[in-house]
């Protein structure tokens, strides 16, 4: 199988070359830019697969950049960060990202969740059994990987699209945290529920009419989520 294209984008070299060093050499394209917008521009001419991006550079910052990438592409993103306090985490992970990893890292690290983020979203692109989904006004197209609400389409992303899949087709029952991370991102995501909060909050965002009292992802506190039957 053809190894996928991976943009890197940070402002200092040394990054940018550790991670082409280390993706290269496992058969990955990797592309660099030193910049949010010189980023941008790559993003339009060579559509990568991912895209590492560092949140803290100048011109545009790391937000900026995801927030304007996510207007009109869901390309996976790995944010790098070197704040590792959580407020700095969740910020990123709201403005579109899919993952994150603090530097310093290693290089195995980032590996590890390139490919764990890349494995996620094949699996969402797979063909599934042509079948719908219906709760009240929601409908999952599966086979075109479609979802409507009161016949508007919503923009997804790959991974939004898998978690509420996931929950949908689980209706009824509550899946834990660890579950939930285990199923939508895998097993090594075990104990890191910020990723699980946030993305299920994206998705309210977009899915519910008052995402503060929803109607379809319901919160079992301290245990975990699930989708409501209608």
């Amino acid at each position: 199988m053809t190894k996928a294209t991976v943009l890197m984008v940070d402002d200092e070299r040394r990054y940018r070359e550790l991670v082409e060093l280390n993706l290269t050499h496992r058969g990955y394209r990797v592309l660099q830019a030193a910049d949010g917008l010189s980023a941008l521009n790559l993003l339009e001419s060579e559509q990568p697969d991912l895209i590492i991006l560092d949140l803290m550079m100048p011109r545009m910052d790391g937000y900026e950049f995801c927030r304007r990438v996510r207007e009109y592409s869901p390309v996976p993103i790995i944010m790098l960060t070197a704040k590792a306090e959580a407020s700095h985490k969740i910020q990123g992970l709201q403005m579109g990202a899919d993952d994150y990893v603090t530097k310093p890292f290693s290089p195995d690290e980032l590996l590890a969740r390139v490919e764990a983020v890349l494995r996620r979203t094949r699996a969402g692109r797979a063909a599934a059994t042509g079948s719908f989904f219906r709760s009240g006004v929601l409908t999952i197209d599966f086979e075109q990987h479609r979802v409507t609400v009161g016949g508007r389409e919503l923009d997804l992303g790959a991974l939004e699209y898998r978690l509420l899949t996931e929950l949908a087709t689980n209706a009824g029952r509550v899946l834990v945290h660890d579950e939930l991370l285990h199923r939508v991102w895998g097993a090594e995501y075990s104990g890191e529920p910020e990723l699980l909060h946030t993305a299920v909050r994206r998705l309210r965002d977009k899915l519910e009419d008052n995402p503060s009292s929803p109607r379809y992802i319901l919160t079992k506190r301290g245990v975990g989520y699930s989708f409501a039957k209608q």
